[in-house]
């Protein structure tokens, strides 16, 4: 891969370059980095022969192309030598196609994209598995790095914990307290990361962190998305996507925001396909907020004049954050895929998640936005019902357990259970068992909204 090449270059100025290998997060005009890639390079192969080689190498065993990331090595990080990829076997997960959902909500052609059948749970790992990696490779060019860091609101923290501990390297995860599910909280700890609680929101500790790793003598790492090579992983979602159609791309691709690295992620790996001719179109990007965490939400109906916003307790506690640090680079991809951003209340992410588990689906609270968001646009006659759509599902719904047991109990704050399910107490009768069962058989089926 010797003749593939990527740096960091500066959004102002693409003369201003770095190596992925050093440790710099900002251009000299204070904005953040991107990776780039010679693009001269790329071309000398078809779309026909990269097509041909992604698929070659399509959940195999060989090393460390397996990997739903690393199979794209020359399009994610072509200079990284072998033995010094961390990976867990990462993407490569299920397209599902909800049928009887799509049905419900009027789209025949439904899909959820299932990026928590990953191996800590969630979509985190695409990026980590990149970011570690260039960690590795750093140290074992003699860089004087001691830990790698990052703020979260959950999901990133059991990522980078666990690609750590596989690599050797320390980790430490800032956590805003009480504000991250109990799955979330103990994987980082089981993992051996040093877990800081911090009496504040998300954008209280991605403040911390950046202070922290900005100190050039404290040997500490910044893995937030604000750091690109975080990016070159999560942009396969988007290439796998149209891989598994058979190099087609949907109409529509639904993805909540938070942080709002995943759609400048999305957006990055489709436009790459496109100009190297394995796309011959773009589809339009939707990205769904929480109404209580809605920056953008509040950015696109204002004609894309953004301000932060402290965001408010939400379900989706992932996404709970009022100043995205992507946020100029999500307008941006937004912009140039005819996107739209939608919200979501509540109820109607919790209805959404509660909907889709009772197709079959196990929607995480983050995905339940993004599928309140895609009842919403069919409603409105924006999505149509013959339009392909794909619902990107950042996370396993088993990491948010407590939310589905609330629900079902009727016990979230401010949120009726519409499609609560609690179980049937009964006495050790056989008679009231057939009694109960008869009445369960002859119920209504549950309302559809």
């Amino acid at each position: 891969m010797d003749r593939y090449r990527a740096w960091f270059a500066a959004q102002d100025n693409p003369n201003e370059r770095y190596p992925l290998t050093e440790v710099v997060y900002y251009s000299q005009s204070g904005g953040l980095l991107e990776v780039s890639h010679d693009m001269a390079a790329l071309r000398q192969r078809s779309a026909a022969e990269w097509r041909q080689l992604f698929e070659s190498r399509w959940m195999r065993t060989s090393w460390p192309y397996g990997s739903g990331v690393w199979g794209k090595k020359e399009w994610v990080c072509p200079e990284i030598a072998d033995e010094n990829i961390v990976s867990m076997f990462e993407g490569g997960t299920n397209l599902f196609w909800a049928e009887r959902f799509g049905r419900e909500i009027g789209v025949e052609d439904l899909w959820i994209k299932l990026c928590g059948n990953s191996h800590t749970g969630s979509f985190k790992d695409l990026g980590m598995t990149v970011l570690v990696s260039v960690v590795k490779q750093m140290m074992s060019e003699g860089k004087p790095i001691r830990a790698v860091a990052c703020a979260s609101t959950g999901d990133t923290s059991a990522a980078l914990a666990a690609y750590g501990a596989a690599a050797g390297i320390p980790t430490i995860v800032f956590l805003p307290k009480g504000k991250v599910s109990t799955a979330q909280l103990v994987q980082p700890i089981a993992h051996g990361a040093t877990v800081i609680s911090i009496d504040s929101d998300f954008d209280g500790c991605m403040r911390i962190v950046r202070d922290v790793t900005a100190d050039p003598n404290s040997g500490i790492y910044l893995a937030n998305s604000l750091n690109s090579l975080r990016i070159e992983g999560q942009k396969t979602v988007g290439i796998e996507i149209a891989q598994q159609f058979d190099w087609q791309v949907p109409d529509w691709i639904v993805i909540p925001g938070g942080n709002l690295g995943n759609t400048f992620a999305l957006g990055k790996g489709l436009r790459l396909m496109h100009e190297l001719g394995l796309i011959d179109r773009l589809p339009r990007i939707v990205c769904a907020q929480a109404e209580h965490a809605n920056p953008l939400y509040r950015a696109f109906c204002n004609d894309w004049h953004y301000s932060p916003i402290a965001a408010r307790p939400t379900l989706a506690s992932a996404i709970q954050i009022g100043d995205p640090v992507s946020i100029k680079r999500a307008i941006s991809t937004l912009q140039q895929f005819d996107g739209i951003v939608e919200q979501a209340s509540e109820q109607e992410l919790a209805d959404a998640a509660a909907r889709a588990d009772r197709t079959g689906a196990y929607a995480c609270p983050h995905t339940g936005v993004a599928l309140a968001a895609t009842i919403k646009l069919v409603n409105r006659g924006i999505i149509k019902r013959s339009d392909r759509v794909v619902v990107v599902s950042t996370a396993h719904g088993l990491k948010f357990s407590g939310f589905k047991v609330h629900y079902h109990e009727n016990s979230l704050r401010d949120v009726v259970g519409t499609f609560a399910n609690p179980p049937i107490e009964l006495p050790a009768d056989v008679d009231a068992v057939r009694r109960a069962l008869a009445q369960r058989m002859d119920a209504p089926v549950a309302p559809s909204r």
